[in-house]
C-alpha cells in the first residue's frame, strides 16, 4: 500500500467517525436543550425552508419544536453513512425518541435522512429530514406515523427505501393480512 493510499484510508475512517459522532452529539444536545450545540452541527448557511437560511433561522425553528415537549429522550439505535467524496456524504439515522407532552409520553420511531458536508476540515449537517415509522402514547399501541393522531397523511416509511416496493410487489394479499396501514 502506498503512503497516499494509506493517508486516504485514514482520512475516510476519520470522516466516518466524525460523522457518526454527529448523531450521538445531536441526541444529547436535543435532550439537554443545547440549542447552540445543535446549531454548531449544521452548516452556517443551512436552508430552513419558510424560516429562512442560516443558523438564526434554525434556532427559531428548533426553539418552536423544543418548546412543544418538556423532557425528551433520543436514542440512536442505528446509523449508516455513505461517503460521496472527500467532503460530502449521506446517511440514515434510526432513532427512537420519547417526548413528554403534558400527561402523555409520546414514543416516536423514526429515520432521519441526513446530508453532510465537510467545511474547513469539520463535518456538518446540511439537512436532516425526519420520517416516522410511527408515534404513539407510551401506553397505547402505535397507530400511524403522526404523534398518535389519525389523519389522511400517507405513511412514507418504509416506502422511502427503494428496496421496499420491489420486495412486496405482487404480494397484496399478504400485505393486507399484515397491516391496515400500508
Amino acid at each position: 500500500m502506498t503512503d497516499q493510499a494509506l493517508l486516504e484510508r485514514v482520512e475516510r475512517m476519520e470522516s466516518l467517525y466524525a460523522i457518526d459522532k454527529l448523531a450521538d452529539r445531536y441526541a444529547i444536545a436535543a435532550d439537554s436543550r443545547d440549542l447552540e450545540g445543535i446549531l454548531d452541527m449544521f452548516i452556517p448557511d443551512v436552508d430552513c425552508g419558510h424560516f429562512g437560511k442560516g443558523r438564526d433561522a434554525l434556532r427559531d425553528s428548533y426553539n418552536i419544536i423544543h418548546r412543544g415537549f418538556y423532557r425528551t429522550i433520543h436514542q440512536v439505535v442505528g446509523h449508516t453513512v455513505d461517503l460521496i467524496d472527500a467532503d460530502h456524504a449521506t446517511g440514515k439515522t434510526v432513532m427512537r425518541a420519547e417526548h413528554e407532552m403534558g400527561d402523555r409520553w409520546v414514543v416516536v420511531c423514526m429515520v432521519l435522512f441526513d446530508t453532510y458536508e465537510r467545511r474547513d476540515g469539520t463535518w456538518y449537517y446540511v439537512r436532516r429530514k425526519p420520517e416516522r415509522w410511527y408515534s404513539a402514547d407510551i401506553l397505547e399501541r402505535p397507530s400511524g406515523p403522526d404523534w398518535g393522531e389519525t389523519g389522511d397523511r400517507k405513511v412514507r416509511l418504509p416506502h422511502l427505501f427503494p428496496t421496499w416496493e420491489k420486495f412486496w410487489d405482487g404480494d397484496d394479499e399478504n400485505v393486507a393480512r399484515l397491516t391496515s396501514n400500508p
